[in-house]
């Protein structure tokens, strides 16, 4: 496995930097930088206090932990998707969560609540074709069935 080093900036040197917390984890944990309190069924986007320069030929995903829904949220955009130049002194990650209960959600300072991934990026061309002559269409969404 390749192991290859990026860049961070953090915005508060009290929060640990993002961490891989098990030797088999594919994706780091994320900290949020402040106390937040987010109103039921409502959006807020949670900074995380770091901007991450991103190599070049790479990007950055960015999901919710297992645990997080365990706090009353979910990803309100369900993956996040960070280019390599979204990475100005300025460009903090955050977590865009929802609210998804009846109740007001308080998330402390320093809490994981989301987890990124480094990925290899590969730029396609999009090419425009009338039909696929070579391939039979499946019958739509859900065609093999649940069982």
């Amino acid at each position: 496995m390749k192991t290859i080093s990026i860049n961070f900036k953090r915005f508060d040197k009290t929060i640990p930097l993002p961490e891989f917390k098990t030797k088999g984890a594919v994706a780091a944990d994320m900290y949020t930088r402040i106390d937040v309190d987010i109103p039921p069924h409502q959006i807020f986007a949670i900074p995380l206090n770091v901007a991450i320069e991103i190599p070049k030929g790479y990007a950055i995903l960015q999901f919710a932990r297992s645990s997080t829904y365990k706090l009353g949220l979910m990803a309100a955009n369900g993956v996040g998707v960070y280019d390599l130049d979204y990475c100005g002194d300025n460009d903090e990650y955050r977590f865009i969560a929802y609210n998804y209960t009846n109740h007001m959600v308080h998330i402390d300072k320093a809490t994981r609540i989301c987890q990124i991934m480094l990925i290899k990026n590969n730029i396609f061309n999009i090419k425009e074709l009338k039909n696929f002559k070579h391939h039979p269409n499946r019958g739509g969404m859900g065609s093999t069935g649940v069982k």
